[in-house]
């Protein structure tokens, strides 16, 4: 069986400056997904033209918006660029260009010019499950991401916020108080015997 050897990572993308090469559909959903987790990402755009929903998405997220065609100049600056356009040369351009400066980079619908993934999300409060298919079908991840949003429940934040004040009153030491905090919440995941 095949192995998704991806290793998860949550970036704090407020502290972090991204590039999106691209203005047209495809554009417009990473840009939405990116902002309806990260809503205070630093984001700058780069293309010859902009739909027209991406310019009012973008306008009111205070995103930096350049008109203009690719350059490697865009990517000064920058930890993470995702190229969208629907031109093959320039998405592989960025790509190239971004491995030379060691920059972590995306190009859309083209596993192997991705450093990484941007796959299905469940937020609940504080309670954040990313979903990886490791790039083989965003629409499984998509049908996954649903699942969860049901079946998490909406007062998942409660318990998480109740169980980091609990935390902070256990006694020990960091060994000890691991195994105190997964005596107390074994039975979250404990399954019933009927």
């Amino acid at each position: 069986m095949e192995r998704n050897e991806l290793y998860p990572i949550f970036l704090k993308v407020s502290n972090l400056k991204i590039l999106i090469v691209g203005g047209g559909n495809v554009a417009l959903e990473k840009l939405t997904f990116l902002l309806k987790s990260s809503p205070n990402a630093q984001v700058e755009m780069v293309s010859p033209m902009f739909r027209e929903e991406t310019v009012q998405l973008a306008k009111s997220a205070n995103i930096i918006m350049h008109e203009d065609s690719y350059n490697p100049n865009y990517l000064k600056g920058k930890h993470l660029v995702v190229a969208t356009t629907d031109n093959v040369a320039v998405n592989e351009q960025v790509y190239h260009d971004c491995r030379e400066r060691s920059i972590l980079v995306n190009v859309a619908d083209n596993p192997p010019f991705c450093d990484f993934y941007m796959g299905g999300i469940v937020t609940k409060g504080n309670v954040k499950v990313a979903i990886s298919t490791n790039g083989k079908s965003p629409t499984t991840a998509k049908r996954l991401r649903q699942f969860f949003e049901d079946v998490i429940p909406e007062n998942i934040d409660d318990l998480v916020k109740n169980l980091n004040e609990f935390r902070k009153t256990i006694k020990g030491d960091f060994e000890e108080k691991v195994e105190t905090l997964n005596e107390f919440t074994k039975g979250l995941v404990e399954k019933k015997n009927k």
